[in-house]
């Protein structure tokens, strides 16, 4: 049982470390009402391990914190993330390209709000779901689906144990 908590932990501390460094190295486009976060791509993670969720969210939470972020957007921004993750760890066993769309729902409706009422950008929410939303697409819908894919083939290896039910 201590083997498996441990894996959980060093999984989730990995899967937060990464995202951090790739949303701070990617910084000019990881924030704004438009953003491709290269980092979302890592919101296949839940697919594969239940680690990926809290690893995802305390990720979030401190890239936002470091990137500069105000209050609203780390508390929402990470939550937005968080759905996701648990959306995608529940769809695991569904096709693996549903994986992606818990994420891009959630942050193409939360992040648009934050971005509104929090930094006060003064463009149509709707407009801001669609700039969002499509760098969610191009960050979780195809970068995501590129990382998942070379995942599957080294899933033992990385993960510890084999996936019940792959499509």
């Amino acid at each position: 049982m201590k083997n498996k908590s441990t894996l959980f932990l060093a999984q989730g501390a990995m899967i937060a470390a990464v995202y951090v460094v790739l949303t701070l190295v990617f910084a000019p486009i990881s924030y704004g009402e438009v953003q491709v976060r290269v980092s979302e791509a890592l919101t296949v993670l839940p697919f594969f391990t239940s680690a990926a969720v809290p690893g995802l969210f305390v990720g979030c939470l401190i890239a936002n914190i470091l990137g500069g972020a105000i209050l609203p957007d780390i508390i929402f921004g990470s939550i937005a993330t968080l759905l996701g993750a648990a959306g995608t760890y529940l769809l695991r066993k569904r096709t693996r390209f549903l994986a992606p769309a818990p994420p891009i729902v959630a942050n193409t409706v939360i992040v648009p709000f934050v971005l509104y009422y929090g930094y006060g950008v003064n463009l149509p929410i709707p407009f801001m779901m669609l700039t969002v939303g499509a760098g969610e697409v191009i960050s979780c819908g195809v970068l995501g689906l590129i990382v998942q894919t070379v995942l599957m083939k080294y899933r033992k290896v990385l993960f510890g144990k084999k996936q019940e039910s792959f499509s």
